[in-house]
């Protein structure tokens, strides 16, 4: 997993395979100095799509990741993978049920030395992935710091992922979840759609991740770059 270089990532552009961008607006993404580009959805990902987004952001520079979240789309080629394991849903397959599968079918070929699992807690009801997973989105934030804990500490998970997807999250309850992680890196994402949030975000987790507003207004979605750089990590 050092192979992947997530220690030292702020700022992390979100890319859904399953969304259009045009060769412009991808290309004002990757050179916008992001410290990644982490490709992934919730829904519509097929291994055709993430392929097709894939080759186009290979042309530049910028270090890519796949977030796995289905084995239909689990491309070769990627700088890295991070492994989704969902700590708020009752479902264990979405905790090490798909997991075990796609170890047992594909473990031959997955670059260990470049794949990284993420603990994931997913606090937005209305996310596609809320309700995929069947996630228990009502935790206080002592239970979300109890999670955090549990990824951090007992699993020794490297990453433990705050996940609002479309909605901006308390950042009290990210803060204190953020300080109970030990030496896990604190990734935020959800809901950031202007600076003065990626700012917020940014002064209480190590990386934050931005996503739907790279569609709805690209030029919000560039200005989080400079406003999440400006802070110093937590």
């Amino acid at each position: 997993m050092e192979g992947i270089g997530f220690n030292e990532w702020r700022h992390v552009f979100k890319l859904d395979p399953d969304k259009e961008l045009t060769d412009e607006e991808l290309d004002a993404v990757c050179m916008s100095g992001t410290d990644a580009i982490m490709v992934g959805g919730s829904s519509g990902v097929t291994y055709e799509n993430t392929v097709d987004l894939m080759s186009r952001i290979r042309r530049y520079e910028v270090p890519c990741v796949l977030e796995v979240s289905s084995l239909d789309a689990a491309v070769p080629g990627f700088d890295g993978y991070l492994v989704p394991m969902v700590l708020n849903t009752d479902k264990p397959e979405w905790l090490i049920g798909h997991h075990i599968e796609g170890i047992k079918e594909y473990g031959s070929f997955i670059p260990w030395d470049k794949t990284a699992a993420e603990g994931y807690i997913i606090l937005n009801a209305d996310a596609t992935a809320a309700k995929l997973t069947e996630a228990n989105t009502n935790l206080d934030a002592a239970d979300v710091a109890a999670r955090v804990r549990l990824a951090a500490r007992l699993l020794k998970l490297p990453i433990v992922y705050l996940e609002y997807s479309g909605r901006f999250g308390d950042m009290e309850l990210v803060k204190r979840a953020a300080a109970a992680a030990g030496g896990a890196r604190v990734f935020y994402g959800g809901g950031i759609d202007s600076a003065e949030k990626a700012r917020q975000a940014a002064e209480v987790v190590h990386t934050v991740v931005v996503g739907n507003i790279v569609y709805a207004d690209l030029q919000k979605a560039l200005a989080t770059v400079a406003a999440v750089k400006e802070n110093a990590a937590v």
